[in-house]
């Protein structure tokens, strides 16, 4: 099936006849009725039953007439999401939840210096982003976790983030101390745990969860113990704990910028890594073991990269197409 052919059948119904559709479409009058003409042989039967001023759709044209809505808005979707525009390069890149709040600033940032990069983001756990890294499904990502994700990426470590233990949860002091972890796989979890078995401090999971804001939430609800970046009471409101014998937090964890080496424009790494440095001021981030992060100098644009092969325009003419078992 080809998405022309629907397009023409939408273009028909929604600007009242045949040559106004064609205007709409940049092709002519004669080449909208042959795409119309193609379609009784997918319904076998007439798409319209009239033609005249007072153009009405017979039966299977009002069935096909809505299939062949929904079959073009998945296709320009997928085309608007996976193929940038002519003259861009499309980057997707990846933030590990509890560093987030550094985008604004970063993406400002790479924008400007980095105007031809197309930006797709995604947030998640440090080692759900490194699988997808490694995959191919993400170029670049920002992770937090004690080893690089894969030796084969271009791996920048920013500096060392410090831990602390956030919640109150209402336990005995013989009660198994109960947590609010991400699930496994999970370096900080293995930290934390560690952490409190070299302590002597027996310990139960009460809450499990993929989504930063569900720990967050099992924190602030008291269901357990749970161990984020430092600042957390100031991000996001987290109380401190407060419990008598805990143990001193994991040490702090490194911050890498991974870069897929090949996949990312030209200077997009250079640029990536003072952006997030910006982004990460306000954080208890050190450089060098100590002390604040390092001042950077302002981002400076980069060179254009060579344009991509040009892609066919989502309009009428030639657009890519799915087949029609997408419906």
């Amino acid at each position: 099936m080809q998405i022309n052919r629907l397009r023409a059948l939408i273009a028909v119904v929604d600007h009242g006849g045949f040559r106004r559709a064609a205007e709409a479409l940049h092709i002519t009058q004669p080449a909208v009725s042959q795409q119309i003409r193609q379609l009784r042989g997918l319904v076998r039967g007439p798409v319209f039953a009239s033609t005249g001023r007072e153009m009405r759709l017979s039966p299977q044209g009002e069935e096909l007439l809505a299939c062949a809505r929904r079959m073009v808005a998945l296709n320009d979707e997928v085309v608007g999401r996976f193929v940038p525009e002519v003259g861009r390069v499309l980057v997707s890149l990846g933030v590990t939840g509890q560093l987030a709040e550094t985008l604004p600033e970063v993406l400002r940032l790479v924008n400007r210096g980095a105007p031809q990069a197309q930006l797709r983001v995604r947030t998640g756990t440090s080692e759900v982003l490194a699988q997808q890294l490694a995959s191919g499904q993400l170029d670049a990502a920002l992770l937090l976790q004690a080893e690089p994700p894969d030796q084969t990426m271009e791996n920048i470590e920013l500096g060392r983030m410090r831990m602390a233990w956030f919640g109150h949860p209402a336990t005995g002091e013989r009660d198994d101390l109960p947590l609010a972890l991400f699930p496994t796989p999970c370096t900080l979890r293995g930290l934390v745990t560690t952490v409190l078995d070299d302590a002597g401090i027996p310990w139960r999971i009460a809450y499990e969860g993929p989504e930063l804001i569900g720990l967050r939430s099992a924190a602030k609800a008291g269901l357990g113990l749970t161990c984020l970046v430092a600042n957390s009471d100031e991000l996001w409101g987290l109380s401190p704990a407060v419990r008598p014998g805990l143990p001193e937090p994991p040490a702090p964890l490194p911050v890498t910028l991974a870069v897929a080496p090949g996949r990312t424009p030209e200077g997009f790494a250079h640029i990536a890594r003072k952006a997030f440095i910006r982004g990460l001021r306000g954080y208890p981030l050190a450089t060098g073991g100590a002390g604040p992060v390092e001042p950077v100098e302002p981002v400076e644009p980069v060179e254009p990269v060579e344009p991509v092969e040009p892609v066919e325009p989502v309009g009428y003419s030639s657009p890519p197409e799915l087949s029609a078992s997408a419906a």
